[in-house]
């Protein structure tokens, strides 16, 4: 899945994302204000999520409960080495059964199961914004 949209599209593109997520373990990859929380603030709502998901940065991870489930939203931006994420338990929440949201998961690259989703998010002109959803495999 490939597709350009506006800020007002957000909710519809959250919504065909989930339909392509084959695994709850998803990537987020764009650059700094490309929009990675704000895309995952209108999954999380698809979801059916009520409250708003807020940047990560500094707590590493929140949680939100959605309809009969719960996800797992982490920004490792800050993290200094991948020790960081071991010591959060991340490898828990891997196995936990609920979705697991990452930006920045290349500061964690080798703790990353094997097979994931990743969301690649770019700026266009006009404030546009460009996902590309796949599944791919972590080596």
């Amino acid at each position: 899945m490939k597709t350009t949209f506006s800020l007002e599209e957000i909710d519809q593109v959250a919504k065909e994302l989930i339909k392509k997520f084959s695994k709850k373990i998803v990537l987020f990859n764009g650059e700094m204000g490309a929009g990675k929380t704000t895309l995952i603030s209108a999954v999380v709502r698809a979801l059916g999520g009520t409250e708003d998901a807020s940047s990560p940065t500094f707590s590493i991870v929140n949680e939100y409960k959605v309809r009969n489930d719960f996800v797992y939203h982490f920004d490792f931006y800050r993290l200094k080495n991948h020790y960081e994420a071991l010591d959060i338990g991340i490898e828990d929440y891997f196995c936990s059964g609920y979705w697991n949201f990452m930006e920045w998961s290349e500061k964690i690259k080798m703790l990353l199961p094997t097979n994931v989703i990743i969301v690649n998010l770019s700026i266009e002109a006009d404030d546009r914004r460009t996902v590309e959803c796949f599944e791919s495999e972590i080596s």
